[in-house]
């Protein structure tokens, strides 16, 4: 099988993303990576949604966790009658597709999958847990081929030489971004915002352009207005946790300020995923408050006196006059005009169960 994540760099290759193997899912820590290399051993699939709730892994890592986690379940209940292994991998379902809130209908996508893939398995005769691992793996290289594509699209936007900001970590676009730079012979320099309190951006998005060969600069996250104008940036880029119908991207907090400062600066904001159907408008968005203490340390540092309080939220809300086109494996869509992402030639509605991230 040829597997779309020859290439990249170590951090999205499959079995360093999330993967099953054993009766253990084991995930790469990007708590702490690339300061440590470790990786989190799950048991159960309720130790992976407690993976994937903690932020052992973020951005595009968590659904390929919940459908490892689906095949963990499998295995679990591998003693299990049929109709007691389908009782258990639908509980099991819902645990991990409500890992996090601000995502559940996007997990839904993944979870559902897995269990058509256990419904039939069952049918044909297949363990059930070997049936949905290989049903991941396949609907990773579909991702991953998907996202070549819109990193086709995205990196037609850069300059021939230029500068682009990047927020948080936007998973596998990231690497397929760089190759795509190559592959256009286009010198692109990149600029990373830190992304407290996790430094996703320093930690993860700066790892990987280094580690694929490319230029890459971190700032912390109250310098990106200053920096667009005094480095002239280009252009900004973030992915999206959710892309509501009506054109508003929910992404990692700061990126509502990135966009406004872009605006200012009158340069582009490309968003890349796919609108979700699961949420019509922005005001079917939960948005996720995390633990408060979590921006009070820095890397398990105490930063503040004892009596400060901290507030989390995830995510934040970019309305869709500040983004220039979002940016999917079809095209580029303005915001305003999201429904034809499901139309095809004729204007006929369709449906899609990928998820872009």
């Amino acid at each position: 099988m040829k597997r779309m994540d020859k290439d990249l760099a170590f951090m999205l290759r499959y079995e360093n993303v999330a993967w099953y193997e054993n009766g253990k899912v084991k995930i790469l820590d990007r708590r702490i990576y690339p300061i440590e290399v470790n990786f989190v051993e799950c048991s159960n699939h309720k130790e992976v949604a407690q993976a994937i709730a903690d932020m052992v892994t973020q951005s595009g890592g968590p659904y390929v966790a919940a459908g490892m986690g689906m095949a963990l379940a499998a295995y679990e209940a591998r003693n299990k009658n049929e109709d007691d292994l389908i009782t258990y991998l639908e509980d099991a379902a819902y645990t991990l597709s409500h890992a996090r809130p601000t995502t559940t209908e996007n997990m839904k996508n993944v979870t559902e999958a897995a269990l058509k893939t256990a419904r039939d398995a069952l049918k044909e005769g297949k363990r059930v847990d070997e049936a949905i691992f290989e049903d991941v793996i396949n609907n990773s290289n579909r991702k991953y081929e998907k996202i070549s594509q819109v990193a086709s699209y995205l990196v037609n936007n850069f300059p021939k030489n230029g500068i682009v900001m990047t927020q948080c970590f936007a998973e596998t676009i990231v690497g397929f971004m760089v190759l795509e730079s190559r592959n256009q012979n286009k010198d692109i320099k990149y600029i990373c915002p830190e992304t407290r309190p996790y430094l996703q951006g320093a930690r993860l998005t700066a790892s990987v352009i280094n580690d694929m060969g490319a230029d890459v600069t971190v700032i912390t996250d109250n310098m990106p207005a200053y920096i667009i104008g005094k480095k002239k940036v280009d252009l900004f880029t973030s992915a999206a946790d959710v892309i509501t119908m009506d054109g508003y991207v929910v992404n990692k907090v700061g990126t509502f300020q990135i966009a406004l400062a872009a605006n200012y600066w009158g340069i582009p904001y490309f968003v890349t995923g796919a609108p979700n159907q699961g949420h019509p408008d922005v005001n079917s968005v939960t948005i996720e408050e995390r633990d408060p203490e979590l921006v009070l340390y820095s890397l398990d540092t105490k930063h503040t006196m004892e009596g400060v309080k901290g507030l989390y939220p995830a995510f934040d809300i970019t309305p869709p006059h500040l983004c220039s086109g979002v940016v999917t494996d079809k095209g580029v869509f303005s915001p305003f005009d999201l429904k034809n992402y499901y139309m095809d030639a004729k204007g006929r509605h369709i449906s899609s169960d990928d998820i872009l991230i």
